[in-house]
């Protein structure tokens, strides 16, 4: 197979709700097909479903974001790290024992009962929306705060410090800053978690970081490392995505008021629509890559070792051979084997929690808010399209 070299990714989304058309056409003419990336490397872009599930279930291609050949969307090269790796860096068999330790925070039995705290939170923050001006932003005064506030507490992490790690969230995932600010904003969170981890271990407490710790002494010394390195990446995804999901699945219902009617009508139909959301705007479409650790054959493509992989999930989601009508907007479908949590040993560790949040959040938010419309022209609003993690910036909204 001949391989195209496109200049540069990422291509933006012409319309928030699909994949550009650049990625379709790869997919169905060249699934595999090799592209340039910001920083003028070289990569290869995978576009179709079963393709990515099997480099995302495949030994052979590494995790390891600090390796030469990593595609970066970054325009500058990483900055150099000491810090230990994090869960998403690791491979084999370092990545297996690190996610087991954390793995029983997250079933969904444990999630569930976060659920009544959720609610509340949820409630909380559309009653302080009716309380005040209109028109609202609802990333600020909804989106943002109801997930920063759950994962705030489900880690033990003072709500206060809100701004302070959000502001440093925001540059990690902006694909165009610089390195010198990516490393000061990684260091700022890391010390703020290091005095965290350490204060906990002093007092303990009954949240996350509570609980790891006292496993830890059970089975020897506390390694504060790796519970600073979980803690930021729980910390940044934790609200970040599931922020982004909040906001851009409001915004498609209220434009389908049919299907949001058929929401409202019968609740029970929430969780399947969630997943059709998940699949539908697939935000961390950038997020997903890996660089080959040996010569790999794939759909008939050599990848050699050392080289690249850039997994483009969003257009893999709209793959016609895997989802009839793929580009329509089926709350009904339910499918599950979508690529919006990735796959394989590294499927998102929070995707209870995100799809709990969000089920509570859509049934939550429209029947206290049944005129809830938005204040500006949908055209003006303002999308991430230099963001790993893609979302509305600002989105008025009004009732």
């Amino acid at each position: 197979m001949s391989a195209e070299l496109l200049s540069p990714l990422p291509i933006k989304r012409t319309c928030p709700y699909a994949p550009p058309a650049e990625h379709r056409r790869l997919r169905e003419e060249q699934p595999i097909a090799k592209v340039t990336l910001p920083n003028g490397r070289i990569a290869w872009a995978v576009t179709r479903h079963e393709h990515i599930r099997a480099v995302l279930s495949d030994p052979r291609f590494s995790s390891n974001r600090r390796d030469p050949g990593f595609p970066s969307l970054s325009h500058e090269p990483p900055p150099s790290s000491d810090l230990k790796p994090l869960l998403l860096e690791m491979d084999p068999p370092e990545h297996g024992q690190a996610r087991r330790a954390v793995l029983g925070e997250f079933t969904v039995q444990r999630t569930q009962a976060l659920g009544p705290r959720i609610q509340q939170i949820v409630d909380q923050h559309i009653d302080a929306m009716l309380a005040g001006p209109k028109p609202v932003d609802l990333v600020q005064a909804f989106s943002l705060p109801v997930p920063s506030l759950v994962i705030c507490e489900l880690l033990g992490v003072p709500y206060a410090d809100h701004e302070f790690f959000q502001t440093r969230s925001s540059a990690l995932v902006n694909q165009k800053t610089p390195a010198e600010e990516i490393a000061r904003a990684v260091g700022e969170l890391m010390m703020y978690l290091g005095r965290l981890v350490a204060a906990k271990a002093e007092n303990p407490t009954d949240d996350l970081l509570g609980r790891q710790i006292a496993k830890q002494r059970e089975s020897g010394a506390v390694n504060y490392e790796d519970l600073v390195s979980m803690a930021f990446l729980l910390l940044l995804a934790g609200h970040e995505t599931t922020a982004n999901m909040i906001s851009l699945s409001t915004l498609v219902l209220l434009q389908q008021p049919d299907k949001l009617a058929a929401l409202q009508r019968d609740p029970s139909k929430t969780l399947a629509a969630v997943e059709e959301l998940l699949r539908y705007f697939t935000i961390a479409e950038h997020a997903l890559g890996r660089v080959a650790k040996e010569d790999v054959e794939l759909g008939g493509v050599r990848i050699a070792a050392g080289e690249g992989v850039l997994l483009l999930a969003n257009t893999a989601n709209r793959d016609p051979a895997v989802f009839g009508k793929a580009d329509d907007l089926d709350l009904e479908r339910g499918s599950r084997n979508h690529l919006a949590f990735g796959f394989g040993p590294h499927q998102c560790l929070g995707q209870n929690l995100a799809r709990l949040e969000l089920q509570i959040v859509i049934d939550t938010l429209f029947r206290r808010i049944p005129g809830l419309r938005p204040a500006v022209p949908v055209d003006d609003l303002s999308f991430k399209d230099d963001a790993t993690v893609y979302g509305i910036r600002e989105f008025p909204v009004t009732w």
